[in-house]
């Protein structure tokens, strides 16, 4: 950072969001753009976050009887046509194979050959190619429930891309289950979204809404659409999560069909669930500051960096020594199910160093140079704390307090988010009040304004639609059990003014 920048990252985030977004990817060295359009590479330390989410997640689902297994990436076209509904949902965003080889054509140039008889789609979910294989592993009612989760890559052909949040290609956990009753199929929806709830706010420190998606707003051939939505700085909301109830739609489809107990056949009550890469992106966007990302202890790539501070040749040996006994005594130390992950950087680069790791975002960076080594201690600074912020601490003191440091820091983190959430909610009756809540009051250079909106509708697809248009404004969701939203009920639906039987959760949405 130059004398003449105040902040590591340029814009700020009140300077220009979008852009502070991406320079902070970049700045972390987390991800970088691939040489296919819309694609990502995941760098290791990006990548360690995704695995630590994965790992946390794949505990959780097993502890609700879920297991996992693998499908296939290509799904034949004609059954995505089985579901008309969700195949119009997908259609616009498909890859599709056609040919199974290339040959070389004019001027040497690779042309493709072999035309397949069955164009592939490339996975864009795998509701229909999955039901294809429940249904010929489920037959009687003693088959149920199948509880199935997959981690893999899915396809969908984005137009405007945006690392982590929006790309063509990304990460994520897909889960399919079937029920022989419509309500365990609910349960198991609502189990869900519970799990990720948790996820979101325990692990990843966001602050979440829980809640229903509108008609127009859920899946693809869903009878209803569960989520969480957080509320990312620039006071829009990002979908973190989904839930589907699918009811017998896909069972129907692809002829799952089960032997009841009463010896009757009945189709099989079905639900979907998924998470994305796209949490990494909500990270950063909940937790950043002007210096970079900051990552919650739960799910960082590593929780500790010591940086040795050799200022004379002779030091070397004995202050390499001395940070690499605190690492080896950190390393013993378990913070929430895993060990505590240190890194050392030895390199003597002053303060770009510091920096990096700074904007890297780890949770704890402790300094340690031949002083600290004499009186037996460490400088520590907190990454939820300005950069300035570091306090000396006696050496086994801070060993032994490591992962009291690392709850604080966690717990911080979501209590700040939260604090912001509140803040930027609010309870709103009048269409006008309404309008403007939404309105950047500096068209030229748009400020960070708006939020999440609790106010009446009326049900209405029309009314929802005049509020897309007039504001680029969508309903979020139905909350579950957001206080606000029992308030005041019933009342007036905020476009038309017509009785509303309940609140919802109004805002611009990435």
């Amino acid at each position: 950072m130059s004398k003449q920048q105040k902040t590591a990252i340029s814009p700020t985030r009140v300077e220009n969001y979008p852009e502070w977004y991406q320079q902070v990817i970049r700045a972390s060295d987390m991800a970088e753009l691939s040489p296919v359009r819309g694609c990502m590479v995941i760098k290791p330390w990006g990548y360690a976050i995704w695995e630590n989410i994965s790992r946390t997640l794949d505990d959780m689902f097993k502890k609700t009887g879920v297991k996992n297994a693998y499908f296939p990436l290509f799904i034949p076209m004609s059954f995505l046509e089985k579901e008309a509904e969700h195949v119009e949902g997908f259609a616009k965003e498909c890859a599709v194979v056609t040919h199974h080889k290339l040959e070389k054509g004019e001027n040497g140039k690779l042309v493709p050959a072999g035309e397949l008889a069955e164009p592939l789609i490339v996975r864009p979910t795998s509701e229909t190619i999955i039901g294809d294989s429940f249904a010929r592993w489920i037959s009687s009612y003693r088959d149920l429930p199948v509880l199935i989760n997959q981690w893999a890559n899915v396809v969908r052909w984005e137009m405007r891309t945006r690392i982590f949040l929006r790309t063509s290609e990304f990460l994520w956990q897909e889960g399919h289950t079937v029920h022989a009753t419509k309500k365990e199929a609910k349960e198991r929806t609502y189990m869900m979204l519970e799990v990720y709830r948790e996820l979101a706010e325990t692990i990843l420190a966001i602050p979440v809404v829980c809640g229903e998606k509108s008609e127009s707003e859920k899946f693809p051939g869903a009878e209803t659409t569960t989520c969480i939505e957080a509320m990312m700085q620039d006071k829009k909301a990002l979908q973190a999560g989904t839930s589907h109830f699918l009811g017998q739609n896909f069972a129907k489809a692809s002829d799952i069909r089960f032997q009841t107990a009463d010896k009757t056949e009945e189709f099989g009550w079905t639900t979907s669930w998924g998470v994305s890469t796209r949490l990494i992106g909500g990270l950063v966007m909940t937790h950043g500051d002007d210096d970079g990302i900051i990552l919650p202890p739960r799910v960082a790539s590593a929780h500790v960096v010591l940086l040795p501070i050799i200022r004379k040749t002779g030091d070397a040996d004995a202050v390499l020594s001395y940070t690499a006994e605190i690492a080896e005594a950190l390393r013993q130390k378990t913070y929430h199910g895993r060990p505590v992950c240190v890194e050392i950087d030895s390199r003597q680069t002053g303060g770009a160093r510091n920096w990096e790791w700074i904007k890297k975002g780890i949770p704890v960076r402790v300094e340690i140079g031949p002083r600290d080594m004499a009186n037996g201690a460490v400088y520590a600074a907190r990454r939820d704390k300005g950069h300035r912020d570091a306090v000396s601490m006696e050496k086994d003191r801070f060993i032994d307090e490591i992962t009291s440091i690392l709850d604080d820091i966690q717990e911080n983190l979501f209590t700040r988010a939260k604090a912001f959430q509140d803040e930027n909610t609010h309870l709103i009756d009048e269409k006008q009040d309404f309008d403007t809540f939404f309105t950047p009051k500096n068209q030229e250079q748009p400020e960070i304004h708006g939020g999440f909106a609790i106010s009446h509708w009326c049900g209405s697809a029309k009314c929802e639609e005049a509020i897309k248009k007039r504001l680029n404004v969508t309903i979020r969701c139905i909350p579950q059990n957001m206080e606000q939203a029992r308030k005041a009920d019933p009342g007036k639906c905020i476009e038309c003014g017509g009785p509303s039987p309940r609140r919802v959760v109004f805002a611009k949405a990435y």
